[in-house]
């Protein structure tokens, strides 16, 4: 029953490890257990059968476990799960399509400092963000700059 017991750990932290590196990559808990029922079974290796065996199953894990490492990465298992194509698509592409900086708009919601406006006839509501300050709601704006897919607007000054 000892020697299951310690092959049984050794290969189950071997395997945690091989799931580690292959398909769940960065140092997380797969790994760290990985380690610790190796560490486990090779310590009590030592325990129950002494200095020499001991010895001889720490030389065995680290074998095995190069082996194990150097077939499954051989073996490309890694390959079935990984991600083939690139996204080229952009979300939100059209987002700010007919919107121009000097538009004019009405806020929504209070801008703190992001929030909600309408622009022109559109009934699509966009997400803008105030020059720092607060703006209320239902205060007429204006777009001050566009960056990417982010909207600044001012309030008008009557």
């Amino acid at each position: 029953m000892d020697w299951i017991t310690v092959i049984g750990l050794i290969l189950f932290g071997i395997i945690l490890l091989i799931v580690e590196i292959i398909f769940v990559p960065g140092t997380t808990i797969v790994g760290i257990l990985g380690v610790i029922f190796g560490a486990y079974g090779i310590y009590l290796g030592y325990d129950y059968f002494g200095a020499g065996t001991g010895t001889v199953i720490l030389i065995s894990s680290v074998a095995v476990s190069l082996v194990a490492l150097v077939v499954a990465f051989k073996g490309k298992s890694w390959e079935r799960l990984s991600l083939k194509e690139t996204n080229t698509g952009k979300f939100n592409e059209n987002y700010l399509e007919g919107l121009q900086i000097g538009d004019r708009g009405k806020t929504i919601s209070a801008l703190k400092p992001i929030g909600k406006a309408l622009f022109r006839d559109h009934e699509k509501e966009y997400e803008v963000r105030s020059n720092g300050g607060y703006i209320n709601e239902s205060i007429e704006v204006e777009i001050s700059r566009i960056e990417s897919n982010k909207i600044f607007v001012q309030p008008i000054k009557n």
